[in-house]
């Protein structure tokens, strides 16, 4: 995922920074992934240090593991400790459990998880159906008594 200011949003398959006003990235967040090797990683790194990207952020996964960059000058710097590292880009704040990486956004709220937001969107719909279902039972409790809910 890439962060970008002053583009318009809008999908891209691929962000091509000589289309884009010549504006690198700001932000990049890589996540390991299985297939990913050492040296393909050293290259991307290469790449984004050259092209001017502000921070740099890889992601493991499996080892609950993530590394960040900086530019300092004109280089990528590798950020020593990333436990309570806030992105002065971003504004949000990186924390490591055991089990995995949390993100606090700059309110110090937690960014939720896909879990967690499908769980709440599963909880939100099964309230929309009970109160749709209470309205339906005064509705017909309504005309039960020959009131009209319709012209209330």
């Amino acid at each position: 995922m890439i962060v970008v200011f002053g583009r318009p949003k809008g999908y891209r398959g691929s962000y091509q920074q000589w289309f884009e006003d010549n504006i690198p990235p700001q932000v990049v967040f890589e996540i390991w992934s299985p297939g990913n090797r050492i040296s393909k990683m050293a290259k991307k790194l290469e790449f984004y240090e050259r092209y001017g990207v502000e921070e740099y952020y890889l992601y493991e996964p499996d080892a609950v593991d993530l590394t960040g960059w900086q530019r300092r000058n004109s280089r990528l710097e590798v950020i020593d400790q990333m436990v309570g590292w806030v992105s002065p880009r971003l504004g949000v704040r990186f924390e490591l459990t055991e089990e995995e990486l949390q993100i606090y956004r700059p309110d110090g709220d937690r960014f939720v998880t896909f879990l967690e937001l499908d769980q709440q969107r599963q909880q939100e719909r099964q309230r929309a159906e009970q109160a749709q279902a209470q309205l339906e039972a005064l509705r017909a409790l309504l005309q039960e008594r020959g009131i009209n809910p319709e012209q209330l």
